[in-house]
């Protein structure tokens, strides 16, 4: 009994803790005047949500990736490769569908859906609310964002019947099988499936218009290639990699593709990966960066596009 006792309490503190963040009273007072919460109901459920240090200590991670030799086997392997192809043939009409909606290659929706939750079976640990509300009052350095995503997520929730206390996602708060942040839910998300509800908890074929729908606002261009491997003559005549060129600028510097498709290629930057033989170079265009819109990070890019076209080729 003593036991118990002392559990109920210890919760009691973590919660009173979390709820007493600096800012959370004012928030509150802001979601019942501009979006008429019940005051009693946000109370409550600050009272109840924890504060995560271990949220804090994710995000706040300096950004040094593991070079791409030991970055890209988590993505490129026989598990997703496998479970993509699986995905695919089970959901084929809707990725069908959604190509020829939106413009976007099928496996490319497959690649970004494998990348971020190996397919719908890892969708994150942390509860969202918990995860949300730390960074929107204990991470300064991007507090505004975050606060801004825990008023989506709340209104969300409301939208949709949500139950906050157990809704769970990654350590920034994204969701379900897309990992969509929750204002990225509000504007993206679509009911592909058409029962009259849009769920990218549950329902893949939800997902699979929502991501294909994302990359199609924030760009895509259908028909134009996102990466090509290409052969280098001579890396001292590039000069600056980064920098986007016309392909004619490239090749005149000696870089060529090693399998070009038909037809005059649009502007492209040049990436370079070290792998065990020494250094690939890729050049990479619009839809390349599209992906990146998803997650700011060329290897995440790269992993998008080559587990899709690992998938497609497999299957």
């Amino acid at each position: 009994m003593k036991k118990r006792l002392f559990i109920f309490l210890w919760f009691i503190h973590c919660s009173a803790q979390a709820a007493d963040l600096p800012g959370i009273p004012a928030f509150i007072d802001e979601m019942v005047a501009k979006h008429r919460f019940q005051r009693e109901e946000l109370q409550l459920a600050f009272s109840l949500a924890e504060y995560r240090a271990d949220v804090i200590e994710a995000i706040s991670k300096p950004a040094v990736l593991k070079p791409w030799v030991e970055y890209r086997p988590n993505f490129i392997n026989p598990q997703r490769i496998d479970g993509g192809v699986k995905f695919w043939n089970k959901h084929a009409a809707a990725l069908k569908r959604a190509e020829e909606q939106y413009g976007v290659p099928q496996e490319i929706v497959v690649g970004v859906i494998g990348v971020e939750t190996l397919y719908g079976r890892n969708a994150g640990r942390y509860r969202a609310l918990d995860a949300l509300m730390t960074l929107a009052f204990d991470y300064p350095r991007r507090a505004d964002f975050f606060r801004e995503e825990l008023a989506q997520y709340l209104l969300l929730a409301r939208e949709q019947g949500f139950d906050l206390m157990s809704l769970q996602g990654s350590y920034a708060g994204a969701l379900g099988i897309p990992q969509f942040m929750p204002s990225s839910y509000h504007r993206y998300a679509v009911d592909f499936n058409g029962n009259g509800k849009i769920d990218l908890l549950l329902e893949p074929e939800d997902a699979i218009g929502s991501v294909a729908n994302y990359l199609k606002q924030y760009g895509w261009r259908s028909g134009e290639p996102v990466a090509l491997l290409s052969s280098v003559d001579d890396d001292k005549r590039l000069g600056t990699v980064g920098d986007v060129r016309p392909y004619i600028a490239w090749r005149d510097a000696g870089v060529r593709p090693l399998n070009k498709p038909d037809g005059e290629l649009p502007p492209a930057w040049l990436l370079d990966f070290t792998v065990e033989t020494g250094k690939e170079y890729w050049l990479v265009f619009n839809n390349f960066n599209v992906i990146m819109r998803y997650n700011n990070s060329n290897y995440y890019a790269m992993s998008v596009y080559q587990l899709a076209d690992a998938v497609r080729r497999a299957r």
